[in-house]
């Protein structure tokens, strides 16, 4: 970190600060939360019964997305510090590593999603349409993964040597590809077969690829820190370690969420298929309100993190205020279009039926009430990791995920009343703020304990 950055993060106004850190990956997150609706939508025009398969596979497809992104934390921390520590020679074997990581995870899930994928979707309905249909879809995304694990690991590169701006374009690349094959792909635009659900994933891998091989090209080109070379493209053990040490945990909070839907799912299609369809419509729009939180709190953790090692307290409860305003501003935003236009949401994006409106409009309307709770969560998780309490983090999202919300959801469920089953994410959201703020308070006692030793 050069020293006008280090004079950025400890001198610079907190309110102009974190908009400077946080803007630019509050982009780059809506960018990855039109990558992830854009499927549905086109899907939804297929048949309803087609966004219910998409939202039975979707666990499994969180699941390769958890792993991905867990191993690219694990992947960047290792890479920043051999640079930092100027061990190039083990930088460029963990750069090696990546890909081959990448080749190997997804033959790792190739071979899962060959044996598993019609088990996974039958399992969770009785439907012959929705599983044919959710099984082609899940085979090719899992099959074809390579480009998923191959996207991510490319940019993990690219921003541990600080490049992020090359990241920001293999992630736009890949959704504006996406956006574009999609219809052609499903419907049969020009001299293409109309593919249906299978084009929708078609397209889907497609562009992962080929946002994969555009990552590739750019850390051959532009980051010069990394000497990529396909006769290093091999393991090693003591590296592979290194990288999990750090990332299994991450792995595991991103899985927590495979394991959350694929319950839901459950519970919900016990009543109706159309319910599983409303739960996979509302995933895809809330990630429009959640990705800003999302790449706002990304900004604050190194602003937090920094003026914790500077012993600037002061700095960092300003951070947390101004970071818990920001948050409960865009959740507010996210409730009155939730609360006002749930029926415009379903009908516009994902062309839904009239039975889909009759379950869909309620369920939207008492799920965003979770909304006022957790803009001020998910800072706290945020702080937690910050100041290296991540496993605060880990407790908190299998609280709310498993522990509160899968029960709540399964004993709401026994009154027969679709609509009381919904009623499970505000009580969920609720318990973790009081668990949050309750680990903050012993962060912050921590903190000025430390003021005092010091």
């Amino acid at each position: 970190m050069s020293h006008t950055q280090e004079n950025k993060m400890g001198t610079m106004p907190i309110n102009k600060l974190i908009l400077s850190m946080s803007v630019p990956i509050m982009i780059s997150m809506l960018i990855q939360a039109l990558y992830n609706i854009v499927d549905s939508m086109y899907v939804a025009r297929i048949s309803e019964n087609a966004l219910t398969a998409v939202s039975l596979a979707f666990p499994y497809q969180n699941l390769m997305i958890a792993v991905g992104t867990g191993t690219g934390v694990g992947i960047n921390a290792l890479l920043s510090r051999s640079l930092g520590e100027k061990n190039f020679d083990l930088a460029n074997k963990t750069a090696n590593v990546t890909l081959f990581l990448s080749i190997a995870i997804s033959v790792i899930f190739a071979v899962i999603g060959c044996v598993f994928a019609r088990p996974f979707i039958a399992f969770q309905t009785k439907n012959t349409d929705i599983i044919n249909q959710g099984t082609s879809y899940l085979l090719i995304v899992s099959v074809v993964s390579v480009g998923l694990f191959g996207q991510i690991f490319t940019e993990r590169l690219l921003q541990a040597t600080g490049k992020t701006i090359y990241s920001m374009i293999t992630q736009g690349l890949g959704a504006i590809i996406n956006i574009i094959l999609d219809p052609i792909m499903i419907f049969g635009w020009g001299p293409l077969p109309k593919m249906g659900i299978a084009g929708a994933a078609t397209a889907t891998v497609i562009a992962q690829i080929i946002a994969a091989i555009v990552g590739i090209v750019l850390n051959v080109k532009a980051n010069k820190e990394l000497k990529l070379s396909v006769k290093e493209i091999r393991p090693h053990a003591k590296i592979i370690r290194k990288i999990y040490a750090v990332g299994v945990p991450s792995i595991l909070m991103g899985s927590i969420g495979s394991v959350m839907t694929f319950c839901m799912n459950k519970i919900l299609i016990s009543f109706t298929e159309t319910a599983v369809a409303v739960f996979g419509a509302y995933f895809k729009i809330q990630s429009f309100i959640f990705m800003p939180v999302f790449g706002l709190n990304n900004g604050i953790v190194p602003i937090i993190a920094y003026n914790l090692g500077a012993n600037k307290i002061d700095r960092i409860k300003k951070t947390i205020k101004f970071a818990a305003i920001y948050a409960s501003a865009l959740m507010v935003v996210g409730i009155v279009i939730f609360q006002t236009l749930p029926g415009v949401l379903l009908s516009g994006l994902f062309d839904a039926s009239d039975a889909m409106l009759k379950i869909g409009v309620p369920a939207l309307r008492i799920i965003s009430t979770h909304f006022i709770f957790a803009g001020v969560s998910i800072v706290c998780v945020s702080v937690f990791q910050a100041v290296s309490k991540g496993m605060y983090s880990l407790y908190i999202s299998i609280a709310r995920q498993l522990v509160v919300l899968i029960p709540a959801a399964f004993l709401l469920s026994l009154t027969g009343v679709l609509d009381a089953i919904w009623l499970a994410f505000p009580i969920a959201e609720l318990v973790s703020l009081i668990a949050c703020l309750i680990f903050l308070k012993r962060v912050n006692k921590n903190m000025f304990n430390k003021t005092i030793e010091q």
